[in-house]
């Protein structure tokens, strides 16, 4: 009879092992330990709303499903999604800008029986799509090759800036930047855009006063994105408005100190000060209630999440793999580099959430299909291995 439970057991341990045999380890650990520093923060920061935490649990366990089917799915075979789903995604951005919903002055919205939010498709779409051209021309990439990988990602960056959503925008492109910069784009041609950057940055702030006049209009740019460039660089000048948001936020950060003010203990998320302290800002959330101590150990936890991410994109089984794994691991570091500089003052205001932290599903279920990805490349190195 032992002897029968003892197979039993042994029959239910190997299931269970071939089952999650698709997750990488480490790299789901990570992600799990962010999950619960960002459930621990949400429960605070949304005490005055009910609901919120529970919605974010049920998000949860659904990324973690899509997660682990992504992981068991053969690079080879997420190749033959890239293009439909770029083409789909593409198309679904060009029906948002004909007939699309409308929110806060936004369209970025379809109704097609359920709301869906097609740039969020294009997340994953875009590497997955340029990831799978260069795969294709691996063996002789020629310089022409790079602008076809441009004009690939320009197209839905254009539309979606058009909505406008300067956030995901920059995600977009940046995501498929990262794909053209590891398939062999020299980083010679790359220093000279960020050098008109920093001289652009550099001559707003130089003529401030003048340029950031409200008769003043900027090319290519709508008013609350001048107001949020200028209002980055002289939060003072709008204090009760544009201003109000980065001002709150860097109060708060600066007010946890070394330690932080304790869970549940922080005065400016729990007196209304912190505006979308559930989503966008919850990092100066979690900054007061755990301080410069708290800020170390998640920054330290991003930083094993891309150092593990390269690390699987270096060591992939295919140009298709490490293009992938590499492009949307470095995705995360902008996430979290763009949200954490938006709340502490040294970027513009942009909506974009912190990964594993915000609250939201959309955007949660979003980061899951990348980790999946990521674990589809791991999984296929370690198969070859065996």
């Amino acid at each position: 009879m032992q002897l029968h439970m003892q197979i039993d057991k042994r029959e239910v341990i190997d299931r269970a092992k071939r089952m999650f045999a698709g997750f990488d380890k480490p790299l789901a650990m990570i992600v799990f330990l962010l999950l619960c520093v960002g459930i621990v923060t949400l429960y605070s920061a949304s005490l005055d709303m009910p609901g919120r935490v529970e919605d974010q649990l049920r998000s949860i366990m659904l990324t973690f499903v899509l997660m682990w089917i992504l992981a068991n799915i053969p690079p080879q075979t997420l190749m033959r999604f890239a293009v439909p789903m770029y083409t789909v995604g593409v198309a679904l951005l060009v029906a948002v800008a004909v007939f699309g919903l409308t929110r806060k002055g936004a369209k970025r919205w379809l109704n097609v029986g359920v709301v869906i939010q097609p740039s969020e498709i294009v997340k994953i779409a875009m590497p997955l799509m340029l990831a799978w051209y260069y795969q294709k021309r691996e063996s002789n990439i020629r310089w022409w090759d790079y602008i076809v990988g441009f004009l690939i990602l320009l197209l839905p960056v254009g539309l979606i800036a058009k909505q406008p959503d300067l956030g995901t925008a920059i995600l977009v492109f940046m995501a498929g930047m990262f794909v053209i910069y590891f398939a062999g784009l020299s980083f010679k041609l790359i220093v000279p855009v960020l050098i008109a950057g920093v001289i652009a940055v550099a001559s707003i702030a130089a003529f401030q006063d003048k340029i950031c006049q409200p008769e003043v209009n900027w090319p290519m740019m709508h008013d609350y994105q001048k107001y949020r460039i200028c209002t980055l660089l002289d939060p003072t000048s709008d204090p009760l408005g544009k201003g109000f948001h980065t001002i709150q936020a860097v109060i708060a950060i600066g007010s946890g100190g070394t330690l932080g003010k304790g869970w549940l203990k922080g005065t400016q998320a729990h007196l209304e000060f912190i505006p979308e302290k559930h989503t966008d800002f919850i990092f100066a959330v979690f900054s007061e209630e755990f301080g410069l101590a708290g800020e170390l150990v998640l920054l330290f936890l991003y930083m094993a999440l891309i150092a593990r991410g390269l690390y699987i994109a270096a060591n992939g089984a295919s140009m298709f793999g490490r293009l992938l794994a590499g492009s949307l691991t470095l995705a995360f570091f902008t996430y979290a580099f763009v949200n954490i500089g938006m709340v502490s003052g040294i970027l513009p205001v942009v909506g974009v959430p912190l990964p594993f932290m915000s609250y939201g599903g959309t955007a949660l279920t979003t980061l899951g299909i990348a980790v999946g990805l990521i674990m589809s490349v791991a999984r296929q190195k370690r198969l070859m291995q065996s």
